[in-house]
């Protein structure tokens, strides 16, 4: 078992350091905008360190900037970062029964976009270690890019820093394109989505709608009908 925790962990290394790699180049972009909220080099590290969610501490420093209440703050962060709790329902069907609270916890620390993607489509179980690997790489490169950028935001060109910030959606469409190669349905899902999230943006009164509750109700919507349509048999 310790043999098989411990290529869990190194797994998970080595799948997530691409994604620490993007959390750099991302987070630099952050972290200037940190910087112009009025957060210190310590306070922006902080924040990005117990903070893994690229959208929600965008909108937190939009509403430090405009000075807004703790309960604005409290709301818009519960709205944008609702999405993470379907991600930790579908991850909870990959762990063993039997795992303590003390490892679930852990793992939902590390519930990100893009790590729910590389551990949602692990074949079998996904193992704690796997998930503590994954996190050991892109906590350190969403924190270190953050410190970077409230340090040397000025040193790089606009529009280099402009180009970063596309890095997370380049790395993310990385990670979903294998397993939508494998099966067609998965393909097939992400295509839908995609076409309804932007019909979505543009369609009156839905795109008055919050960015966050917008992504929870398509994905709800359309893992419904995928499942209705296309069942995965349990295999235990």
């Amino acid at each position: 078992m310790a043999d098989k925790e411990n290529n869990g962990f190194l797994q998970g290394v080595k799948d997530g350091f691409p994604i620490g790699l993007g959390y750099l180049a991302v987070s630099f972009t952050l972290g200037i905008q940190c910087r112009e909220a009025g957060l210190s080099a310590l306070e922006a590290t902080v924040m990005s360190l117990v903070n893994l969610t690229s959208a929600g501490e965008f909108a937190a420093l939009a509403i430090i900037k405009a000075a807004s209440s703790y309960l604005e703050m409290a709301v818009s962060q519960l709205i944008i970062n609702l999405r993470y709790m379907l991600m930790s329902f579908a991850l909870s069907q990959k762990v063993e029964p039997s795992l303590g609270v003390g490892h679930r916890l852990g793992i939902s620390f590390g519930v990100t976009d893009e790590i729910f993607g590389i551990s949602i489509g692990l074949k079998g179980k996904l193992r704690p270690s796997y998930s503590y690997g994954a996190m050991a790489v892109a906590i350190p490169g969403w924190t270190i890019g953050t410190l970077l950028g409230v340090v040397m935001g000025d040193v790089l060109p606009g529009s280099i820093v402009s180009a970063l910030s596309l890095a997370l959606y380049a790395m993310f469409i990385a990670i979903i394109m294998p397993k939508a190669k494998e099966d067609k349905h998965v393909a097939f899902a992400c295509l839908i989505a995609m076409v309804f999230s932007a019909l979505c943006t543009y369609a009156p009164v839905v795109r008055d709608i919050s960015a966050g509750s917008r992504i929870i109700i398509l994905t709800v919507l359309i893992s419904l009908i995928a499942a209705i349509i296309w069942p995965v048999k349990d295999t235990q």
